[in-house]
């Protein structure tokens, strides 16, 4: 029996749409790199791009369990003697870019290399309901009806 291998001229990409108000960040991060890497799909290919283009509204207004809205922090250093630098995600997340807590926890579910950053380009990630991708009818994907887990409280 032969192992099948999708061709770039067989891989369809559909445009899904999810809104991120109150779902919980790792479990809509989980099946955000789920979806960008096509792995939902059963013609799934792992040297080609074969997953779908994700828009995501509502990054603001995310969900973090427990301490982790001041526990966590975002570590980057200035080049500097001494310039370690740190943001916590509840700070990123009152401040001016709060889509960048989710773009970085689908980031680090994805695999490092040239794969990985193909698939990020996939990803839209907007702070709230206005995104510019209407002429793509996105399709909506409810990711608190996939798991009664993903929206508690």
């Amino acid at each position: 029996m032969k192992t099948y291998s999708a061709k770039p001229a067989d891989i369809e990409k559909k445009w899904l749409l999810v809104d991120a108000e109150g779902v919980t960040l790792g479990r809509l991060a989980s099946q955000i790199a789920l979806r960008l890497r096509g792995k939902h799909k059963p013609m799934f290919t792992p040297s080609q791009d074969c997953g779908d283009n994700v828009i995501v509204i509502n990054a603001e207004k995310v969900r973090l369990t427990g301490k982790k809205r001041n526990d966590d922090q975002f570590y980057w250093h200035t080049g500097y003697p001494g310039g370690i630098k740190s943001r916590s995600k509840g700070e990123i997340l009152d401040g001016a870019h709060p889509e960048r807590v989710v773009q970085k926890a689908v980031e680090r579910m994805l695999p490092r290399g040239p794969m990985g950053r193909k698939v990020m380009g996939n990803l839209r990630v907007y702070a709230g309901t206005d995104h510019p991708h209407e002429a793509q009818n996105p399709e909506v994907l409810d990711m608190a009806a996939l798991n009664p887990k993903n929206k508690r409280g």
